[in-house]
Parts: C-alpha cells; sequence; structure tokens
C-alpha cells in the first residue's frame, strides 16, 4: 500500500452506505482476527468478527451511524474511491426508556473501531476515534431537551487481557466503570481461547 498520500492530516469519514459492506467485512476481520496490527485480537479470540448480514442490519439502523474510512486515489476527500477502506468506526445512540422524561439519546455506544494494519502507529485511529467522539457528543447535546442530573456519556467495551488497549483508552479519558461479562461463548462473536475472557465496559463523560 502506498502510504505517500496517507497520514493524520489527510484522513476523512463518510457514512457507510450498502456498497461498503463487502470491504467492512474484509477490514474488521482482519484487523480483529488476523496477526497484523497492535490491535487484533488474534491471540484471544479465533474465528470472525462479523458477517456481511450484521454489517447490514447496524448500516439500516437509524441509531447506529457507521462511519467509514475510504481510500481513494490520490488520499484527498474529493478524489475517486478504490473500494477499499483504510478506518471505521461506530457510534450506537443509545435511547433513555424512561418515559417520565423525554425520550432522547443520553449515552452512545462506540464500537467496530479499525484502522488497517499498514496505517496503525501514526496518529490515523486518535483522528477517527475524535471524530466519532465529536459526532456522538454534538448528537447527546442537541438531543437532550430538558436539564438531567445524569450526564451524557460515551461508552465502550473492550476484552480483559488487553492491558495496552486499555491503556490507550485510559490515555484518551476513558475509565473502567466496573460492568464486565464473560465472552460470550455462543458462535456468534468468535471462538475465545481461553476460558476467563470477559467484556470490561469503559465510559467518558460528555462534557
Amino acid at each position: 500500500m502506498n502510504k505517500d498520500h496517507m497520514n493524520k492530516n489527510s484522513v476523512f469519514l463518510r457514512q457507510a452506505e450498502a456498497d461498503d459492506i463487502g470491504a467492512l467485512e474484509q477490514l474488521l476481520n482482519r484487523c480483529y482476527r488476523q496477526t497484523e496490527g497492535w490491535t487484533n485480537e488474534a491471540d484471544l479470540i479465533g474465528g470472525i468478527r462479523i458477517t456481511q448480514d450484521e454489517l447490514a442490519s447496524t448500516i439500516a439502523n437509524p441509531k447506529h451511524y457507521l462511519f467509514v474510512y475510504p481510500k481513494t486515489t490520490t488520499g484527498e476527500r474529493d478524489a475517486d474511491e478504490t473500494g477499499e477502506l483504510l478506518g471505521c468506526i461506530a457510534v450506537d445512540m443509545k435511547v433513555n426508556a424512561d418515559s417520565s422524561k423525554s425520550v432522547c439519546p443520553k449515552k452512545a455506544y462506540i464500537g467496530m473501531f479499525a484502522v488497517h494494519p499498514t496505517l496503525q502507529g501514526q496518529g490515523v485511529g486518535n483522528v477517527i476515534l475524535q471524530a466519532a467522539e465529536t459526532f456522538a457528543e454534538h448528537h447527546l447535546q442537541s438531543s437532550a431537551q430538558t436539564p438531567d442530573e445524569n450526564p451524557a456519556r460515551l461508552t465502550m467495551s473492550i476484552l480483559s487481557h488487553r492491558p495496552e488497549l486499555l491503556s490507550y483508552y485510559q490515555r484518551r479519558g476513558y475509565q473502567l466503570n466496573g460492568n464486565k461479562m464473560p465472552f460470550p461463548d455462543d458462535g456468534n462473536n468468535g471462538e475465545p481461547k481461553r476460558q476467563d475472557l470477559e467484556l470490561l465496559e469503559l465510559e467518558k463523560m460528555v462534557n
């Protein structure tokens, strides 16, 4: 991959479309399940990370925003896209189910975060995550119609036994909130390679 025109200063995102499903499937399964880059989970989980049906459902969900960083012929936004994706990230708006209050998102879950292995370690992921956080924060703030003593927050889940990934998110202001659950062993999320795997929840308050 030619990286001459690719750096964190030229990163841009657009919302995912149905035509992106194949490239998204390839990117996510490569980044999470193959032994490339520093963010993969290959030593902890086998099998696939996601299916095309799951991606199609996500893209069709009006409260779930999936963004992609497409590769272009020059690396610039206005150039022709090649069909390959260099990164992606999702923002899932969680709706307050308490009918006594204005129904509005108070929490946004960030997931499906991936950067092409050849671009990792260059600041591209920081730009993508910041863009998703800014989008989520604006959405949460604009949707809040009444004051609420419970502040809006961003959440995400990471695998246990990934201290370097936990440190990365802690540097970005996320903290463990004590919520955790065993990794699902139902065959729909990959195949755990150890019995003590857990999903740990992180959160970050929205200013």
